[in-house]
């Protein structure tokens, strides 16, 4: 039976699923007390974003680029100085005191205990990328997987030679791409497939030499969803001066038209069964979770693009069994984590199990309130116990967690059963991936106990205005390479503006081996232009938009079928529903 509840965070009504409660009593923790978008809130505030700071770290004598702002209270080591052996995780260990609560204590931990000074493990010449694994020659990439010569990116795995992507698999010699997935010298489009040659278009499948086209499958020679032949098709092409950025801007527009016209399925997503949210892809039985690919038995997830991951709940950039609110962490029966991976994906050899209230472990099980433990077992507080000793004294606790509890600097109550307070997160909220999913002001983050890091002031000087660039890419000389360029949107935008940039070399490079023209904001501006393609982690009930005579399931020439959908009943594009789209498009 449901039962609903309010929630200690944001004190709107929420509901736990009887599936829920039977989850919670599978893995023995009690039902939350946070709503799930405020559990989501909370982790994410853990995940570091676009922001790097030029600081000091332990075992490297020049200053490093890291997501951790100088003034945070931990201990920071170089990446690969942590790695070695040259220091210990245990020599910090400690007993527990019953007469404190244990995020008090777990705390205190945290702040002595080295942490890295950036996620990047087996990353060449990316010192500027963080988030990242196995990327060489990569400039500003985050969230990367197996990626190599790009720029400017976030969410991109198995990819190469591109630019200014996010949420991007298996693309080749790309350029302002979002959801798209095995494509070859794509720009400027969304939510396509296996294409090739293809500009400005959205949801096209297996098409190549497409240009402003919508909701087409293995097509060749398309203009605005109109057939060409090859030298009809490559002479209107030729005609476009796609160097040009007054062109490009008025391309951009006349597509932007174009697509309002054609209808959309309800959901984003390929090849699911018995799923609920956006944005999923090989999933089955899942509910209320956002860009994720092969879950199974699933409910409250985001961003799982990694491993596979079954009867879990409520973790992100995360993946294994039967885990439960994580963050980047993985494994068997794994809870109330956070970076807790394989320093190997491609293996998938997670070796992490039974942990609990976990930081920085690798290789470890039956861990509980540590930081930083390799190669251990039976470890309480980054001490060693024997396997006897452990399950005794977990469960107590447990019990004194309870009984005890923490209090943050919001007034929130911390028990056994919730994830770690957002003040143990490293970074400020406005640098964190929370802010990108769920905005807030810097009034509100402190009202909420999230931190906040204002704007450091800009020594640079301006040397050139972006609407004074060169029209077109053919006009451009190398000197702009010297030139400190001033955003388009000057800082007023409030989005992490950082009111000027530069292009770097590899950067020319690749728009003049593209025709494209030189971009006009800053990278974050660009990133933040790219999110606003992303649908809202939120569901309304909806009916499908669809009218077309000759579908037999209709009633009087009307679709009757109606579902969960997070295009909002505002917004202007035309939804239908699964049966009705692919009637239409496939």
């Amino acid at each position: 039976m449901s039962e609903s509840r309010t929630c200690q965070n944001c004190k709107q009504n929420f509901t736990i699923e009887p599936e829920d409660f039977k989850f919670y009593e599978k893995i023995d923790v009690p039902a939350p007390t946070f709503c799930w978008r405020c559990r989501a809130q909370r982790r994410l505030a853990f995940r570091s974003g676009w922001k790097l700071y030029k600081r000091k770290v332990e075992g490297r004598d020049d200053e490093v680029f890291s997501p951790i702002p100088p003034e945070a209270p931990f201990r920071v080591f170089d990446e690969n100085y942590w790695w070695r052996d040259t220091w210990d995780p245990m020599d910090y260990g400690r007993d527990y005191d019953f007469s404190r609560p244990f995020f008090e204590q777990f705390k205190e931990l945290l702040s002595v205990v080295p942490i890295s000074h950036k996620r990047a493990t087996n990353a060449i010449r990316s010192e500027y990328s963080s988030n990242a694994i196995d990327i060489k020659d990569c400039y500003l990439c985050f969230n990367a997987g197996w990626v190599e010569n790009s720029m400017y990116s976030e969410t991109i795995n198995r990819s190469r030679d591109s630019m200014d992507l996010l949420k991007v698999e298996d693309c080749e010699e790309c350029y302002e791409l979002f959801d798209c997935k095995k494509c070859f010298k794509t720009f400027f489009s969304s939510e396509c497939n296996e294409c090739v040659d293809v500009w400005f278009s959205k949801n096209l499948i297996g098409c190549s030499d497409c240009f402003g086209c919508v909701n087409l499958r293995h097509k060749k020679y398309y203009i605005f969803n109109e057939p060409y032949t090859r030298e009809e098709y490559l002479k209107n092409i030729r005609e476009y001066s796609l160097g040009s950025r007054s062109v490009m801007d008025g391309l951009k527009e006349k597509f932007d038209k174009h697509k309002t016209a054609f209808p959309l399925k309800y959901m984003n997503g390929l090849h699911n069964v018995n799923v609920r949210g956006d944005y999923l892809d090989h999933s089955k039985n899942v509910r209320e979770s956002y860009a994720c690919v092969d879950l199974e038995n699933c409910g409250y997830c985001q961003l799982i693009l990694f491993l596979k991951s079954s009867d879990c709940m409520d973790i992100s950039v995360a993946g294994g069994e039967l885990c439960y609110e994580l963050q980047e962490a993985g494994g068997y029966n794994v809870k109330f984590s956070y970076i807790c991976v394989p320093k190997d994906l491609k293996s998938l050899n997670v070796a992490l199990m039974h942990l609990e209230y976990t930081m920085f472990a690798f290789n470890a099980s039956y861990i509980f309130g540590c930081v930083g433990i390799r190669n251990k077992q039976y470890c309480i507080l980054n001490k060693q116990y024997t396997k006897e000793e452990y399950e005794e004294l977990v469960p107590k606790i447990k019990k004194h967690m309870d009984e005890m509890p923490f209090t943050d600097r919001a007034g929130r109550i911390y028990k056994y059963g919730e994830f770690f307070p957002p003040e143990f997160s490293p970074f400020p909220y406005n640098d964190s991936w929370a802010q990108e999913y769920f905005p807030l002001t810097k009034k509100e983050a402190g009202e909420r106990g999230f931190s906040w890091r204002d704007l450091e002031k800009r020594n640079y000087q301006i040397t050139a205005k972006s609407s004074d660039l060169p029209d077109n890419i053919k006009d451009v000389k190398n000197d702009i390479l010297e030139q400190v360029i001033e955003c388009l949107h000057e800082g007023k935008c409030g989005e992490g503006c950082t009111d000027a940039f530069r292009i770097i070399p590899k950067e020319l490079e690749f728009y003049l081996k593209f025709n494209l023209p030189l971009p006009r904001l800053c990278p974050i501006c660009r990133h933040c232009a790219r999110t606003k393609q992303k649908n809202p982690w939120k569901l309304w009930h909806r009916a499908c938009m669809c009218q077309v005579a000759g579908h037999n399931w209709h009633q009087n020439n009307k679709c009757t079928n109606e579902f969960e959908t997070s295009y909002a009943p505002e917004r202007p594009e035309i939804i239908y529903c699964e049966q009705c789209y692919n009637q239409e498009i496939v």
